[in-house]
């Protein structure tokens, strides 16, 4: 049982839940003999990833400012694993059209409530450990967000290789030390570099983009007015109409024909002097989004995975063991 951090009543927790895996597909198909999103696979130990961030953000917030977003095509596999968990008011997003979407989405249900609100945002098929202290300094960057008035908060790693598939953060000056957790300005994002364009990154100190961060809700509606304010436009239809019996018709024409946008490319990379930068510091991080992550990452902590190792493939399984 993780430790409550309960603390600001205009803090929000919004777990992402609505990705379909698909580069870990084949792992789980060999695996499971059918295809699953990852986030509801338990990779290891008892609780699927979708199980241990609704755990997590249950002991920052409470569950009624819990927003948890899922596909609705996912919807049987995800209520199946809620298991008396805390997972707020849950939305069923009508299809994927990429991370802009997927946050925006359950902002607008967060500024209907609470337009003073603050988020902090969890993606779920993150792995992390220890989770108590991945907890403390996403509070501290909750409460960084709060001083820091209109900027956005994210969680960066000291990368250890030069991971062309994430995104990377260049830390700029000194803005402010939250308990122990400097927070710096940042110079620039670049989502999923080349590998040359990555090792420049790392042999200048960038970090790895954990996609974590903290908010005022308001401050990221400016922002993503700024930088695709077609999609902000539906979404300010669809707060109008919530609670209403409009909202489910408006719901389903807000994604029609809705352009598919990255939030890390469309709008972190345009607006780097809206964004602070809090390194995650004592805490093992891996974005499970290929299955030599996981094997490297289940390795590393000395557990036994839930899967068979033949699963993973010949040459996955061979890269995983030589780590």
């Amino acid at each position: 049982m993780l430790p409550s951090l309960h603390t600001s009543k205009r803090l929000w927790s919004v777990i992402l839940a609505g990705g379909e895996g698909e580069r870990v597909r084949p792992l789980i198909q060999r695996w499971l003999g059918r295809h699953r999103p990852k986030q509801y696979c338990t990779f290891v130990g008892t609780r699927s990833m979708f199980q241990h961030t609704l755990d997590r953000a249950a002991a920052l917030t409470p569950a009624p400012r819990m927003v948890t977003v899922i596909s609705r095509s996912h919807r049987r596999e995800a209520f199946s694993q809620l298991d008396g968990r805390q997972a707020g008011t849950v939305l069923l997003q009508p299809k994927n059209r990429d991370t802009a979407a997927g946050i925006f989405l359950p902002l607008t249900y967060v500024k209907a409530c609470d337009p003073k609100a603050r988020v902090a945002i969890f993606p779920s098929d993150h792995f992390v450990h220890p989770e108590d202290w991945f907890l403390e300094t996403v509070a501290a960057a909750a409460r960084a967000a709060e001083r820091l008035h209109d900027r956005v908060v994210l969680l960066g790693v000291r990368a250890d290789s030069a991971e062309p598939e994430y995104g990377w953060i260049r830390p700029a000056r000194f803005l402010a030390l939250e308990g122990a957790h400097p927070v710096r300005a940042v110079s620039a994002f670049l989502e999923k570099p080349t590998r040359a364009e990555a090792e420049e990154h790392m042999a200048r100190g960038a970090l790895w983009n954990t996609l974590v961060l903290t908010a005022k809700v308001s401050t990221l509606w400016e922002m993503g007015r700024r930088c695709f304010p077609d999609l902000v436009s539906r979404f300010d239809r669809l707060e109008s109409v919530i609670g209403t019996s409009e909202e489910g018709r408006v719901l389903e024409q807000t994604y029609h024909d809705m352009p598919a946008l990255n939030f890390s490319r469309d709008l972190l990379e345009h607006l780097p002097e809206c964004v602070a930068v809090m390194e995650l510091r004592d805490v093992l991080w891996s974005d499970w989004g290929k299955p030599e992550r996981i094997a490297e990452t289940i390795q590393r902590i000395g557990r036994k995975p839930a899967f068979p190792l033949e699963c993973l493939g010949s040459s996955t399984k061979k890269a995983s063991l030589a780590v």
